[in-house]
């Protein structure tokens, strides 16, 4: 089937934190969301049916506890990886667009320079194994359809994240022990929300695209700056090592991720995390700066 001009658009997982904010983002078009408890994407039939009638669908809805999934490894497969198959399936069956969200554990996490969306996966832990799959799924089942979007360290005003978190100990704490050893880019779910949009809107082509904000940090940088920017004292943060929290997944050092298919396909990257944590504060959607 021919693909057209986007004009309806699907949210899976849409009471999660970044479906909330893709909906706000598309408030203003033909736009539906549906939660994970109103479509269960390890369903063929169920996920077949959902997106008919739409031209676009983004995949929001994954399974996340990653410790969780080192001990259930099947549930995180059937919503990460068959969750994903089954949505490429559908919107190549109804010549739909796939936005399927991924993350930087597909990767082992160890290089010291970005990981370029051509990098190959090599995933250390199951919930980046089952990530992993549904990236291959998705694509083998609708090449010509599915956009790949890497994200990783999300906060934002719905739903638990780091920074709500850093924001609850600065009220209960004197201080607080953050790892200095693991390297990412904080990223703003609105800013992905409205970068999604513009892929869209510029028809950027199928394939693989990293979506966090440009720059780097360590956790303990990151939780200085959300101290900060929350009116708290950043010199309250103290520095540690992973080595003191030992959790059953492994977390990678290094999820810098590189963003030149953006530019190769004409959109800009996303913006610095520092300016989108002061943005995240300005709004509201962290508490008043």
């Amino acid at each position: 089937m021919t693909r057209t001009v986007p004009t309806r658009y699907l949210v899976t997982g849409a009471g999660g934190m970044l479906g909330t904010d893709l909906l706000a983002v598309l408030a203003d078009r033909d736009a539906t969301g549906l939660t994970r408890a109103e479509l269960d994407v390890t369903d063929r039939d169920a996920a077949r049916a959902a997106v008919e009638g739409f031209d676009v669908v983004v995949n929001a809805s994954a399974y996340t506890r990653v410790d969780d999934a080192e001990a259930d490894e099947p549930a995180a497969y059937a919503v990460n990886a068959l969750g994903a198959q089954n949505l490429a399936l559908a919107t190549a069956a109804h010549g739909a667009t796939l936005v399927q969200l991924s993350t930087d554990y597909v990767f082992d996490g160890a290089a010291t320079t970005p990981y370029p969306e051509s990098a190959p996966r090599d995933p250390r832990s199951a919930y980046g194994r089952t990530k992993a799959e549904g990236e291959r799924l998705a694509l083998e089942a609708d090449p010509s359809g599915t956009r790949i979007l890497r994200t990783a360290w999300l906060y934002g005003q719905h739903g638990g994240n780091f920074a709500k978190t850093m924001l609850r100990l600065a009220a209960e704490r004197d201080t607080v022990d953050v790892v200095t050893d693991q390297v990412g880019q904080p990223t703003w779910t609105m800013d992905l929300a409205e970068q999604i949009v513009r892929m869209l809107d510029a028809g950027a082509p199928a394939g693989i695209y990293h979506g966090t904000n440009s720059g780097q940090a360590s956790w303990y940088e990151f939780a200085r700056a959300v101290f900060e920017l929350g009116g708290h004292d950043p010199d309250r943060v103290k520095p540690t090592e992973s080595a003191r929290f030992v959790r059953p997944a492994p977390r990678p050092s290094y999820s810098v991720l590189g963003h030149d298919a953006w530019l190769a396909a004409g959109v800009e990257p996303m913006r610095g995390w520092r300016e989108a944590l002061a943005a995240a504060f300005s709004t509201g959607a962290l508490g008043a700066q």
